[in-house]
């Protein structure tokens, strides 16, 4: 199946769902529009990574959760690799590291290789990770044999590869494999990609393992420009990577923000920590904390899920703490990722702290962040 002439990547993909749809190729979830489609025979066409030397040799990788992906996730288990797969929409960080539990039965490994086991055996993985990634596994809607990949249109796949590139997770030499059924392989006009697309360099289906040679270049970062306001609220770890590039002095001008020159920093006003017996209205309060949980792991998860705050008054005993922001926005985004938010075996509970009083501070004091079970307020 060929795309038609002067198609644009909207066409094929409502051309390769349809026919998918229309052939009985497609599987569970279905239809498969606007989606990473799933297809018969997808276990089949993920076994043959293992004819590759490159996932051989592969010791951490990252492989996108898209539901004709999980012959590789579990592969991947079995074969005792570290497994990255990105988080839903980004909305809560970039990495979950998924840990099945000591003994794990071959059951068990494959409820981890699903989107339930993502959910229920993963920990989120920080931007203060040291992650270098082996090899990509991206799903596709269509690619072509020269390696140029579509995907459903939403730009993640790209975006996440953008990022572990910032990061450093990965380089021009990281290979990326694509997962497919024989009819999303097709013809796709160099006309239609662009800078920030990603590129293959193995396509595997079921019938059929293509290296592509394709010597395009791939990412080399993140492009601010392509960046909309909406995105950057969405998404706190895209945050948290804007700032370490501005500090870096580069242009993270947004599309449709104001620009921000190279070498920009906040005043030292922005800056500035919460005074002392207050709570600012862009704190927010974290409460029902475990008993035994400790600075450093609140730490650490808040980190991870991109929300880290300039500052952390720790109150132990009280089972809370407040998060304090720079402004009233980031502490709202803040609430709405924390959402849901366990620490241990409790579920924590976020508000914005506007009614705080001093007087709620009482016991707490302002220093660098002291061992843990002791309560201070952690510096940032």
């Amino acid at each position: 199946m060929e795309p038609r002439a002067g198609v644009s990547k909207q066409d094929i993909r409502e051309q390769i769902w349809d026919y998918m749809e229309s052939q009985n190729l497609a599987d569970f979830p279905r239809p498969v529009h606007h989606r990473i489609p799933n297809f018969k025979g997808s276990y089949l066409a993920c076994q043959n990574i293992r004819d590759l030397e490159v996932f051989a040799r592969t010791q951490e990788l990252k492989v996108d959760p898209d539901k004709p992906l999980e012959g590789v996730r579990l592969l991947a288990l079995q074969s005792k690799k570290t497994l990255l797969v990105p988080t839903p929409r980004l909305r809560t960080g970039l990495f979950n590291k998924i840990t099945p539990p000591p003994g794990a039965t071959k059951d068990i490994l494959r409820k981890c290789a699903t989107s339930q086991g993502v959910r229920n055996y993963s920990t989120p993985v920080g931007l203060d990770s040291k992650v270098l990634v082996d090899l990509v596994v991206v799903g596709s809607v269509a690619v072509s044999e020269k390696g140029w990949r579509i995907g459903k249109g939403e730009g993640y796949a790209d975006l996440e590869y953008a990022m572990m590139v910032s990061m450093g997770a990965v380089s021009q030499g990281t290979p990326v494999v694509t997962i497919v059924h024989d009819c999303q392989v097709v013809d796709i006009p160099e006309a239609l990609l662009e800078d920030h697309d990603l590129t293959v360099d193995y396509i595997l289906t079921p019938t059929r393992v293509i290296t592509t040679g394709c010597e395009r270049p791939k990412p080399a970062g993140i492009a601010w420009s392509k960046i909309s306001c909406e995105m950057l609220g969405k998404m706190p770890i895209l945050r948290s990577l804007r700032h370490q590039e501005e500090q870096a002095g580069k242009d993270v001008t947004l599309r449709d923000g104001p620009r921000s020159p190279p070498g920009a920093t906040r005043s030292p006003r922005d800056l500035a920590p919460p005074e002392l017996g207050s709570v600012p209205l862009s704190s927010v309060q974290i409460g029902n904390l475990p008993r035994d949980a400790r600075v450093s792991e609140l730490k650490r998860a808040l980190s991870a899920l991109g929300v880290a705050p300039s500052r952390l008054t720790w109150q132990g005993p009280q089972h809370r703490a407040f998060l304090h922001y720079r402004d009233l926005a980031e502490a709202q985004q803040a609430i709405a990722c924390l959402q849901g938010f366990r620490l241990g075996a409790n579920t924590v509970r976020v508000v914005l702290a506007r009614q705080q009083r001093a007087s709620d501070l009482v016991g707490s004091h302002t220093a660098e962040p002291l061992p843990d079970h002791q309560p201070a307020i952690a510096g940032p």
